[in-house]
């Protein structure tokens, strides 16, 4: 697939998260990584499309252009769609998806649009048409463009592959990885969760101190691509050697349910022996031994009217414990209401941008270390 070495590569981010998206792109030496709306843009080879499935931890898809060309009527978008070189990058025996979106176009009807595309795949390369293929092909039309893009990754990336148990409302695994870079997390310091649910911020934690890759469980959408270089694939996903790491990463609930999740998830992902899972209330959360790191908490936001009210007590109980007990620990809270954030006491920062929580609008509250 090297033939292609120079591609257009989006990272699609959680709306809010494009920034931490982009520095850690950058971090890891994605070229050109720049940070636009709903997500970042980069570039590089196939095998860089690969890599970032398989380390970037804040990256919901990895989507790759494939190539565009103006069409202002169907039966030129059909013509066009038939010389397209669909043999580069898709095989002849594996099932495809394609999806389409028009904006701003002379060519306005998508479903039109998409079957012309599903018509030149099946008719020009023989690959079958199947709306419930893994592999997806996606046709944007913006202003008489048509550009043809591929969707890498499959399943979204925040399924890691070794999680199972999820405790309600739960927090996805590249959002948590973008609030820990927020609060300048960077795996050489404990975390304490005290609300962890199935343990999605305390795993986070732990595989980045572990230097351990987010994609080395799970299989994606790529595998499946034309001259898809198994061998290679197999050296780079085995260069991924866990760090040594004397930490210990900490998280309880109340629910006992949560901590069994919390605890089995940890042993999937293979840091049980570095997570230590408790059942306690917020109010008899005590710091680990050890030194000082960060308390990083995905508290109830109270979607219901009067659960604001309620909940206020909760956030203030938490606010006491962490001024009472955690002096020279910082604090991250990801909540969707002000008054909440400000029901703790706790000397907040400038909170970080809104960010898109499946539909609630929550931020990150962070502190400079507690006095």
């Amino acid at each position: 697939m090297e033939k292609n070495a120079d591609l257009d590569i989006f990272l699609i981010a959680t709306p809010g998260l494009e920034n931490p998206l982009c520095a850690e792109a950058q971090s890891c030496g994605f070229a050109e990584a720049k940070a636009v709306r709903g997500g970042v843009t980069c570039r590089g080879s196939w095998s860089e499309v690969w890599r970032a499935n398989l380390t970037l931890r804040g990256a919901n898809k990895v989507l790759v252009r494939l190539g565009s060309f103006p069409a202002v009527h169907l039966a030129q978008l059909d013509k066009r769609a038939r010389k397209f070189p669909w043999g580069d990058f898709l095989r002849t025996d594996v099932p495809v998806k394609v999806e389409a979106t028009s904006r701003k176009s002379r060519i306005y009807h998508a479903g039109a649009a998409r079957q012309r595309i599903e018509r030149a795949i099946s008719e020009v390369l023989g690959a079958p048409i199947s709306p419930e293929a893994d592999l997806r092909v996606l046709l944007r039309i913006e202003k008489d463009i048509c550009t043809l893009s591929i969707d890498s990754s499959g399943e979204l990336l925040h399924k890691r592959g070794h999680k199972e148990a999820i405790a309600k409302a739960p927090m996805r695994e590249t959002m948590a990885a973008m609030f820990l870079r927020e609060c300048e997390f960077t795996g050489d310091e404990p975390v304490l969760d005290p609300m962890c649910g199935s343990g999605t911020f305390v795993l986070e934690a732990a595989e980045i101190a572990l230097g351990l890759m987010p994609g080395r469980s799970r299989r994606f959408a790529f595998e499946n691509l034309a001259e898809f270089d198994h061998d290679q694939w197999q050296k780079m996903r085995e260069s991924n050697t866990a760090q040594e790491c004397s930490l210990t990463f900490h998280g309880s609930d109340r629910n006992s349910g949560a901590v069994g999740a919390a605890t089995a998830n940890a042993e999937r992902a293979g840091v049980g022996a570095m997570t230590r899972f408790l059942q306690r209330s917020v109010s008899d959360i005590k710091p680990p031994e050890g030194p000082a790191g960060l308390v990083i908490v995905n508290p109830p936001y109270g979607a219901r009217i009067g659960d604001e009210k309620r909940l206020r007590s909760v956030y203030g109980t938490l606010g006491k414990v962490l001024t009472g007990r955690f002096q020279g620990w910082r604090v991250g809270i990801v909540t969707s209401a002000p008054a909440l954030a400000r029901a703790t006491r706790l000397p907040l920062l400038q909170p970080g941008p809104v960010v898109d929580h499946g539909g609630t609008k929550i931020r990150l509250y962070k502190t400079d270390p507690l006095r």
